[in-house]
């Protein structure tokens, strides 16, 4: 029986890069060819610019991996809590992928890592919102989840509590299969529960998320010492880490009677480490 080499050796390096992520605790990792951004499964798509080719011509594969953020320290947002985990996440995210675009390097595929975010600061973002490469698409073709409502991509483990990061990689890899179940149950619990009005309701891509409101909300949140915001990602009741959390009850944040004790325990984290609003 014939065996194809070529086949046998991608296969094994999917395996190296699996066995890596578990070595730096990286749950969710997915492959997808750079020809699935060739036709746009919806519109408005990625431009051509803004694809992987367009940031490494080299490009054969997109390796996306995601680390949760934990949804009790998310519950506190906006909070100095919820933003210290923020930034370890974006940390370990840009210091793993640099890890596993070296590997790749190593091993005879020239591979490089795009950072968590793509851009300089909140005023910058004011300006131009838009990033030179859209992790959320990539970790969509790559078969890690699909988009809700908010503009974020939920997945079947954390819903839309993850940060991504991409590699982009000359080696040709089996791809993941993209997922094809719409996650988002369209509760719009997001758009009720946003602070700055940011999230028209309706289905994904139709719904709008108005990006200058929510840049201007953390804007100011930032200017505390307490940004990101947060609140339609730890509203959103999909995802397994609410059942593990004990979290099933996604009305828990809007019914502080049932849940006297967590609604104390959120306040008083908000309570210090960053300046009183007005102040």
């Amino acid at each position: 029986m014939y065996v194809d080499d070529r086949n046998t050796e991608a296969l094994s390096l999917k395996r190296a890069l699996r066995s890596k992520c578990n070595h730096l605790d990286i749950p969710l990792m997915g492959v997808a060819p750079v020809e699935r951004w060739n036709e746009g499964p919806f519109t408005p798509w990625v431009p051509e610019r803004f694809r992987p080719r367009g940031v490494y011509p080299e490009a054969r594969s997109v390796i996306v991996i995601g680390i949760p953020v934990e949804l009790p320290a998310l519950e506190t947002s906006p909070s100095i809590f919820y933003r210290e985990l923020y930034n370890t996440v974006n940390r370990l995210l840009d210091d793993s992928s640099y890890r596993i675009a070296t590997m790749l390097g190593e091993m005879g595929w020239p591979s490089i890592f795009i950072p968590r975010d793509g851009y300089g600061g909140m005023d910058v973002l004011r300006d131009r919102p838009i990033a030179f490469f859209s992790h959320r698409h990539a970790a969509y073709l790559a078969g890690l989840g699909t988009f809700g409502v908010n503009n974020m991509l939920l997945t079947p483990q954390y819903g839309p509590r993850v940060r991504f990061t991409s590699i982009l990689t000359t080696a040709e890899l089996p791809p993941d299969p993209v997922m094809t179940e719409q996650l988002c149950v369209r509760c719009m619990r997001c758009a009720r529960s946003c602070p700055a009005h940011a999230i028209v309701e309706g289905d994904y891509p139709s719904a709008l998320t108005l990006k200058d409101r929510c840049t201007e909300h953390n804007i100011k949140l930032y200017s505390r010492h307490i940004s990101p915001c947060g609140i339609c990602i730890k509203v959103c009741p999909v995802g397994q880490d609410r059942k593990g959390y004990g979290r099933e009850d996604a009305g828990m944040y809007t019914h502080p009677e049932r849940y006297p004790e967590h609604h104390l325990a959120w306040e008083h984290v908000r309570a210090y480490g960053g300046k009183r609003e007005g102040k």
